[in-house]
């Protein structure tokens, strides 16, 4: 089978974790409202946990650390006036039935998917097999993130079919990376610059957006357990970091 095949194979494979929040739908919504905000609590983890032990971290490998921190910077920066202009298109007259932070969630995402397909594509190049352990390495990463992003476009006002649909087509960019990687394999420079503009989006958006919407619970003990589930989203990260490695 020719390597353009596996690659498309392999990040259309990785784009259908999307649905993962498909279960839900056959959640009551008393149940499901319980739970958002442990998704939430655990996708912010999860997003600080990606952006400081998996992005910069390996942007650190071909970067000085002056250059990484300047292309986070300006990441964080984009992604601030980006939801500066949503808030103020969306929500102008003082009405918003959806967060802006949602549509950040999309577009980090769909960056942070873009990477993942140049590293399967690149990993393919390598060998079929080197692929094909990378694409499931992957994978597995994203399952409990698209699970979180889910809950947080649930959370932030989408229905959820639309949260699945979009959900879905931000996970699609991973095919883009892919063909990306393929056809211009000696360019593959740019995810080394796009890894710490990613880190950048992916802290603002957990420091701005969603740690905040965790203060709003006024229940101690559900506090508690939100914040716990922010630890094992970051914990979730370390360990598949050092399962990466080894």
């Amino acid at each position: 089978m020719d390597v353009l095949i596996w690659i498309l194979i392999a990040t259309f494979i990785d784009g259908l974790i999307a649905f993962i929040g498909v279960f839900s739908l056959w959640l009551k919504e008393k149940v499901l409202n319980k739970i958002l905000l442990i998704l939430v609590a655990f996708s912010a983890g999860g997003l600080l946990g990606g952006a400081f032990f998996h992005l910069l971290n390996e942007s650190l490998e071909n970067l000085s650390s002056y250059e990484s921190f300047i292309y986070l910077i300006f990441g964080f920066s984009l992604f601030f006036l980006i939801e500066r202009f949503l808030h103020w298109h969306h929500c102008h007259k003082g009405k918003c039935d959806v967060h802006t932070f949602t549509y950040l969630i999309l577009f980090g995402d769909g960056i942070h998917n873009f990477i993942d397909g140049l590293v399967i594509g690149a990993s393919f190049l390598i060998s079929i097999p080197f692929g094909i352990i990378t694409t499931l390495i992957i994978i597995g990463h994203e399952i409990p993130q698209e699970l979180g992003d889910f809950g947080v476009l649930v959370y932030g006002g989408f229905k959820k079919i639309k949260a699945l649909l979009y959900n879905f087509l931000s996970q699609l960019t991973c095919v883009l990376g892919g063909l990306f990687a393929y056809f211009f394999s000696q360019t593959l420079s740019l995810s080394t610059l796009l890894l710490p503009f990613a880190a950048g989006g992916f802290i603002y958006i957990a420091a701005s957006d969603l740690i905040p919407e965790l203060h709003k619970e006024p229940n101690l003990r559900r506090s508690i357990i939100s914040f716990t589930f922010f630890l094992l989203g970051i914990t979730f990260m370390v360990l598949i970091k050092l399962f990466f490695e080894h």
